[in-house]
């Protein structure tokens, strides 16, 4: 058939003729095709040609070349791109990356604070704005799809992707769902519910993840079960995804847990009947990293099971980034003998194209090269900066009310700044920076280290001495006016970042001790979640937590040294011990430390003296 003239390819006829025009045209090779997503390693022109691939993803980690930049980036997606639109319909992939924290897979794009962070500034509209940061920061590098925000209300710090929440409270979290207009853009008033929108060339898609109860796994183990009643799970892990849906979000990703022991990646109740049908969600539903090789233990037993599985269950595109040919043989087999009927593979590839359409990827299919500046700017540092400023947590601040220890005064004589995450950009970033896991070091990104930003700031006279580990002869010999430690957990992401005891890794808590009992101390904690300090805060004379926050540690000295006052409020309860876990604000037996919401403030008048 004949593609001249083709309704498909007209912008000025109404989306759901042109799905429907195209749709009747696809062999049924072409949309199984579209169903399959692939890592970039294996995205060869060969592939994405042969298979009629509809979807490009980088994992964790995964640039073109090691030193990458944004015309990398560029080159390397529209020369898939033109692949794409060489076959037979001309199809457009849609590319997609871990866009979790602005644009981190990428060398020197803004690093903003993770999640957590975010969530303890209560701000909406900067969440927003760094939505539309991220947005432009990815189209720089030609992709108009990223895997965010994590709308997941974590129940339970020990898990290790509790930093990607905004919240355990339901309602901060689905306030910070303004990442998706931020990302996307406002959608219309007049835009029926659940109908993606995507506003233009400066927007990406969004994708809510992970459907559903992901941030409630027995013990914050990652990928686990989680148990709790249908209305339980409506009214804390549910609920997020009623906003984002309302607001137009493009794709949700399903999520590895399970709930009440069934697998969310084959539960075809949730992700059809309820997110497809109850809720209306028009856009699609693609599967986790090889998601769907875990309906199966161990992964990947009877991987025709886990196709028929998933596909039945509602979900319409498959990460699948490097068994593709597997997929594609058995999803193939799974139709053409009717274990899967036509329509559900209809409906996938309708939910997918009504994406791209919207996106607008079949008229403007290649990057806009206008764009590459936009990574890293200096407008986007700024945001980010101010995010690090509303998203540091006072938690003590001097040993009595009358012995205010912040703001620091900018003029002294002598100060320490001592501790393994004060001058170390990798820990602040923490993980889902470049790497997966995160990296160690100064040199793989751009971004200023709160040490640096701590000699930015102070008076050009005042000696800052930097140890990562001072010796006790270190301080007795030193005369300080004061110290700032900075201590924290190493970069993590995902299940290895579950965590059982969340203590201060080594050397923290002796450099706190160490410091803190001969030297006026401030305590900067670096963490994606709240570790045990009960033993330590007596010693402290001040105690904030920074979180993750990314590649503009100049917002911290921004707050310590008084230029702006301390404002955030905590997101999550600060337990006393581990055995208390899970605890959540309006549990019972409340009794943290800290508890959710609690937030000393400051002004912007720094102490004279200490």
């Amino acid at each position: 058939m004949s593609t001249k003239g083709a309704l498909y390819k007209n912008p000025k006829i109404p989306i759901r003729v042109r799905v429907s025009d195209l749709l009747k045209r696809m062999t049924i090779a072409e949309k199984i095709g579209q169903m399959s997503q692939i890592e970039r390693l294996n995205a060869t022109d060969d592939v994405i040609k042969n298979y009629y691939i509809g979807s490009v993803l980088s994992g964790g980690g995964s640039p073109p070349l090691p030193n990458d930049t944004a015309t990398d980036w560029v080159e390397r997606i529209d020369a898939m791109q033109k692949a794409a639109l060489s076959t037979r319909l001309g199809i457009p992939i849609i590319y997609g990356i871990d866009a979790v924290h602005g644009h981190n897979n990428v060398l020197n794009a803004t690093i903003f604070p993770h999640n957590v962070g975010l969530g303890a500034s209560r701000d909406p509209d900067l969440v927003k704005r760094i939505g539309q940061a991220t947005a432009l920061e990815a189209r720089a590098t030609g992709i108009p799809y990223v895997f965010a925000p994590c709308v997941a209300v974590c129940r339970d710090p020990r898990w290790g992707r509790c930093y990607e929440s905004y919240s355990e409270d339901t309602d901060v979290v689905r306030q910070m769902t303004e990442l998706i207009p931020g990302l996307q853009g406002d959608v219309p008033p007049d835009s029926p519910k659940g109908v993606p929108y995507v506003a233009g060339g400066k927007n990406v898609a969004a994708c809510a993840k992970h459907y559903v109860g992901d941030d409630g796994a027995h013990n914050g183990i990652d990928e686990n079960n989680t148990a709790t009643s249908f209305h339980g799970l409506l009214s804390i892990h549910m609920a997020p995804y009623y906003t984002a849906i309302k607001k137009g979000v493009s794709t949700v990703m399903v999520s590895y847990s399970s709930w009440n022991g069934d697998k969310m990646h084959a539960n075809h109740f949730l992700v059809t009947d309820f997110l497809k049908n109850k809720l209306r969600f028009r856009g699609f539903v693609i599967s986790d990293w090889q998601g769907i090789d875990r309906i199966t233990s161990p992964p990947y037993n009877n991987y025709t099971y886990s196709v028929l599985a998933s596909v039945t269950a509602g979900i319409d595109m498959i990460m699948i980034p490097y068994n593709y040919t597997d997929f594609i043989n058995d999803l193939t087999y799974l139709v053409k003998y009717n274990f899967i009927p036509m329509t559900r593979i209809d409906d996938a590839v309708s939910r997918i194209l009504r994406v791209k359409f919207l996106m607008g990827l079949f008229d403007k299919p290649f990057a806009d090269r206008s764009l590459i500046n936009q990574l890293g700017n200096q407008k986007h540092r700024e945001i980010a900066r101010e995010a690090v400023r509303k998203s540091l947590v006072l938690l003590k601040n001097g040993k009595s009310p009358n012995e205010t220890v912040l703001p620091l005064p900018k003029k002294s004589k002598k100060i320490l700044v001592a501790g393994t995450h004060a001058d170390n950009l990798g820990y602040q970033c923490g993980g889902w920076t470049i790497a997966r896991q995160g990296l160690s070091g100064n040199n793989f990104t751009a971004g200023t280290s709160i040490l640096q930003a701590i000699k930015n700031t102070v008076h050009p006279t005042t000696e800052v001495v930097f140890s990562e580990r001072p010796t006790s002869s270190d301080l007795s010999d030193g005369k300080y006016d004061y110290a700032v430690v900075v201590v924290g957990e190493l970069p993590y992401a995902e299940t290895a970042g579950d965590n059982m005891n969340l203590t201060i890794p080594v050397p923290g808590a002796r450099t706190i001790r160490r410091v803190c009992r001969v030297v006026k101390c401030v305590v900067v904690l670096i963490s994606g979640r709240p570790l045990v300090v009960q033993p330590y805060i007596e010693m402290m004379d001040a105690f904030v937590a920074a979180w993750l926050p990314g590649s503009e540690g100049q917002g911290v000295a921004d707050v310590l040294f008084g230029d702006y006052g301390f404002t955030g409020k905590l997101p999550r309860t600060w337990f006393k011990s581990v055995d208390q876990l899970p605890m959540n604000v309006g549990d019972k037996d409340y009794d943290p430390l800290f508890p959710f919401g609690y937030g000393l403030t400051t002004g912007t008048e720094p102490i004279k003296s200490i």
